[in-house]
């Protein structure tokens, strides 16, 4: 007995000193293509950070992103989990053919602080003539409900939304109401985040009925399949991989379109569905190119139908090409990469109305708004 706990301590022993000298030898990655995000970097060591915990915090971040085969253990570890019956991993719930993630009890200072920075982007729109509105778009986790395993823990969004919509002063755009009237049908991804093109649309009919315009019905677009084999980040991050793709889909017309990006480096031309990401893992970058401080899309078949100023997180790439049916001009900015003051921008640009259109759990978590009142 006693060989056999020396044997076991000096293989634990080589383990750590393996996996030691791998993450002192190997570079560190710097993005994960399968999480679609920044990975956490070795942390600048302070005296300060190190007497507020801060930088413990952040050397065990940095140290559980950048373990090697961190992927494979991660991928490992759900299939055990999944074997011993649990149905979550990581945040996210296995629901039979379905990955939905949990969305954590927000802070609601947090949001205080984030609506007051809308409600003084609200104050400086109605000054200059602008209409503003908010649509916020819950996720999988609340319009698909009844498919999380019983008594799974998550935030009830539809108290929050209702708190939100309370205490703004935007116009409120009840998107939450329009995807729960098609609870059935393909409105989010089963791997991903994100709404499908099907609940983009549902969300930009909600839109147009809160901005008096006159959506287009279904019959009107004609679909195209861009993807059958679409994994998003819920899946990656879950480990869970014994689950099928997703199918992505186009349904605007791109003629009489022109889309330019623009970021630091100045401004590029862009597309509506930028089809050479369907070969890349980040497949939902098709839709307006993915991640940028500025897009802007110029409607040639309609020239006189005014500018719309969108303030928005990735949820409105997909949605956008709907409402630009209905404008002359449609300015994305993401304020994430754009710090700009909102209501500034749309007087510059003459806007005649302004939509903050972000997914709940980015509205209820950024610390990225606060120029968005100025």
């Amino acid at each position: 007995m006693k060989a056999l706990n020396i044997a076991l301590t000096a293989l634990f022993c080589v383990f750590i000193a393996v996996f030691g000298v791998a993450m002192l030898i190997l570079p560190d990655a710097e993005f994960s293509e399968n999480e679609n995000r920044v990975l956490a970097q070795a942390p600048e060591f302070t005296a300060e950070k190190f007497f507020s915990g801060e930088f413990g915090e952040d050397f065990e971040k940095y140290l559980a992103d950048q373990f090697p085969l961190r992927e494979t253990f991660v991928s490992v570890k759900a299939k055990a989990e999944q074997l011993s019956g649990k149905k979550e991993n990581n945040g996210a719930y296995l629901c039979g053919d379905t990955l939905i993630s949990r969305l954590d009890e927000p802070d609601y200072s947090r949001i205080d602080r984030n609506l007051g920075y809308l409600n003084t982007l609200a104050e400086k729109l109605g000054e200059a003539g602008i209409d503003g509105y908010i649509s916020v778009i819950p996720t999988a986790a609340d319009v698909w409900a009844e498919r999380l395993p019983y008594g799974a823990p998550t935030a009830d969004q539809g108290e929050i939304i209702d708190y939100i919509r309370e205490n703004t002063a935007l116009r409120y755009v009840d998107t939450r109401s329009a995807l729960q009237s098609h609870v059935s049908e393909d409105i989010f991804y089963r791997t991903d985040h994100h709404w499908t093109t099907r609940g983009a649309y549902y969300g930009y009919v909600a839109l147009c009925e809160a901005m008096g315009l006159e959506p287009k019905p279904e019959s009107a677009f004609e679909k195209t399949v861009l993807s059958d084999s679409f994994y998003g980040t819920t899946y990656s991050s879950s480990g869970v991989r014994d689950i099928a793709p997703d199918r992505m889909e186009a349904w605007v017309d791109e003629s009489g379109f022109s889309v330019t990006r623009v970021d630091e480096t100045g401004e590029h031309s862009g597309e509506l569905y930028v089809e050479g990401f369907l070969e890349e893992k980040d497949k939902y970058s098709t839709f307006l190119g993915g991640n940028c401080p500025l897009v802007i899309i110029k409607n040639e078949r309609n020239p006189d139908g005014g500018v719309l100023v969108m303030i928005r997180d990735s949820y409105a790439d997909s949605e956008a090409p709907f409402i630009a049916e209905h404008f002359s001009e449609v300015h994305l900015i993401d304020p994430r990469y754009y710090k700009i003051g909102g209501a500034a921008y749309a007087e510059q640009v003459g806007a005649d109305a302004v939509v903050v259109s972000y997914g709940i759990s980015n509205l209820i978590t950024t610390t990225d708004l606060i120029m968005i009142g100025r």
